[in-house]
């Protein structure tokens, strides 16, 4: 099992594929899960491995694909006793199966890193492409007759005028580092593409001169806004590959720094929904369970509904109305 997981793991990480590993840490009898299994999770709700069955398997599907959308780790408690006392940064869930027992999880996401979009042929170019790639990040450069010599360490390469927005990933980082080559085609490309993080190699000088044709062009001034110019943290560079580092460690600094607070995080794992048909969401306790593994199951006013253990259907048995209007 040990080498079908890690298999998995290195299968999904260089597909670029987002997943979370689900750990049983301490567990007490009788939940089936114990401490030392695991599984591998994707966003689509596919797992791989064992964490344990009845409430124990929904909720951590719920709380993975939860750890996959924020890009932060959690600690899973599910237990009979509520832990009010329990550490302030553990989820504590009710174990609603009537054989009881109790189990904690820990649960990491395993992210993709980001692509690099370079538009441009200059040596801070180069220099960005260099040290990305050392960094394990794929990087493609786009721009007219690029040189695949020029750029050997680069994933791809494309040229400006027939770059499609197809072949453009919503999460990517693009940086144009033109350097007077095409500077108001490239920026006004990038913007159109609406990346994640968009960063223009110049002075602001210069900068205002570009974003003045491209106000001509249409662009907004909402979209010129959401430009970094200068490029990269302040760090006095004044090489190529200073200015790369400044840049590159922006990127980071980006794509670490959480974009919400803990609050909004909680209510986003509580809305979580579950993107398969394959699920049903459990109207006692709200979560997901897998149709055709399903071991409880009643029919309600005509349709299926499903439990996750039998300590949800005997409390929906008590009461339909009050889960299911």
């Amino acid at each position: 099992m040990h080498n079908a997981f890690l298999q998995k793991a290195v299968e999904l990480k260089e597909q670029n594929i987002p997943f979370a590993t689900a750990y049983i840490v301490r567990r007490t009898a009788p939940s089936s899960g114990k401490p030392g299994d695991k599984a591998i999770i994707t966003s689509e709700g596919k797992i791989y491995g064992w964490i344990g069955g009845g409430c124990t398997r929904g909720i951590v599907l719920k709380e993975a694909i939860a750890a996959i959308n924020d890009g932060k780790t959690k600690f899973v408690s599910i237990s009979k006793d509520q832990k009010v006392h329990a550490h302030p940064q553990t989820k504590i869930y009710a174990m609603t199966c009537q054989s009881g027992g109790e189990v904690e999880v820990y649960i990491e996401p395993v992210l993709p890193k980001p692509k690099i979009l370079i538009f441009g042929k200059s040596h801070i170019a180069m220099a960005i492409v260099k040290l990305a790639k050392a960094m394990d990040y794929k990087v493609d450069v786009v721009m007219h007759e690029v040189d695949k010599h020029v750029f050997p360490e680069a994933d791809d390469h494309h040229d400006l005028s027939n770059y499609q927005d197809d072949q453009f990933d919503k999460s990517s980082y693009s940086i144009v580092c033109t350097q007077g080559e095409g500077d108001v085609a490239a920026l006004k490309r990038a913007i159109d593409l609406n990346g994640a993080y968009l960063a223009f190699v110049s002075s602001r000088k210069k900068a205002n001169s570009i974003y003045k044709e491209l106000r001509e062009l249409g662009i907004t001034f909402d979209q010129l806004k959401k430009i970094k110019t200068p490029a990269g943290l302040d760090i006095k560079a004044k090489l190529p590959e200073e200015v790369a580092i400044s840049i590159l460690a922006e990127i980071v600094q980006h794509f670490r720094e959480p974009q919400e607070t803990e609050s909004a995080v909680d209510q986003k794992v509580s809305e979580v929904a579950i993107p398969s048909d394959e699920f049903y969401i459990n109207p006692v306790c709200q979560i997901p369970v897998q149709k055709n593994t399903a071991k409880h199951v009643l029919e309600h006013k005509g349709d299926k509904v499903y439990f996750c253990c039998d300590g949800c259907k005997v409390s929906f048995e008590a009461d339909p109305y009050k889960y299911i209007p």
